[in-house]
């Protein structure tokens, strides 16, 4: 089996133009995230998807792979699709490109399943939630899982509901952990690995009435029968959205906190 993965990177953003390629130790992020995602033993290749001249230049001068795709598209997911239709890869990993202190066995672990379990579309991963707080937060997308480890639904609302017979819902703050069930709320990473022909099939597809409503591009495969396998990790990145978040990911690279 070829894997292969693709980190999809637009040079504009909203709250940070330019980010992908904003200064963090020395290096422009999407360096730190590319050579982490070299690390990972179960990728043949790792493939720079971008629309801009600017990105696709600052790839290649520091030795990544890098390739040209259409300005039109509107998703990450649609850019690698791209980048697929022109590839003899068997399974695709879709990587983010603003997380620079990427742990590379999150990748084995989204990848294992492929490996071992027949059948499989699509996977991606999730971590447990620790405070009341993330699972109110909507910018924090939870996932529920099945007995056999695939997706049910993914939601930015607190799935699932605590319901605590006597106390109040949300006055549990030491941990995150229902004291009936023991079932910890899981938050959703935004890492996918998909067959070729089911990231080909899935960008072809019309947006969905669930996922116009929720925003979450994953609940299109969910809605038009496509499972996902879900493997539950003990990591939480830090994503690159705010100054305050590129502040903190110096700090870690600079060794400063």
């Amino acid at each position: 089996m070829k894997i292969v993965g693709m980190i999809p990177a637009r040079y504009k953003s909203s709250r940070l133009p330019g980010k992908v390629l904003i200064d963090i130790a020395g290096k422009p992020m999407i360096q730190h995230v590319w050579e982490r995602a070299k690390q990972a033993r179960s990728l043949e290749d790792v493939i720079v998807a971008t629309d801009d001249e600017r990105v696709f230049s600052a790839v290649r001068a520091f030795g990544g792979k890098a390739e040209m795709t259409a300005p039109y598209h509107s998703t990450g997911t649609d850019r690698l699709a791209e980048v697929a239709g022109r590839s003899d890869a068997d399974l695709i990993v879709n990587l983010q490109g603003d997380e620079p202190l990427m742990d590379p066995q999150v990748i084995e672990a989204v990848v294992a399943p492929f490996l071992m379990e027949k059948g499989l579309r699509m996977g991606t991963v999730a971590t447990p939630i620790r405070t009341a707080e993330e699972h109110l937060d909507d910018a924090a997308v939870k996932v529920v899982l099945d007995n056999r480890g695939y997706a049910l639904y993914f939601s930015r609302a607190p799935i699932p509901y605590f319901r605590i017979d006597g106390v109040p819902p949300w006055s549990i703050e030491e941990k995150r952990q229902h004291p009936t069930s023991k079932l910890w709320p899981l938050k959703h990473l935004g890492l996918y690995a998909y067959t070729r022909e089911t990231l080909l099939w899935l960008s072809a597809l019309k947006p969905t009435p669930l996922e116009q409503t929720e925003k979450l591009e994953q609940l299109r495969a969910l809605e038009n029968g496509c499972p996902i396998r879900v493997v539950t990790v003990d990591y939480s990145p830090i994503g690159v959205d705010t100054e305050a978040d590129l502040e903190a990911v110096r700090r870690k690279m600079e060794g400063r906190g």
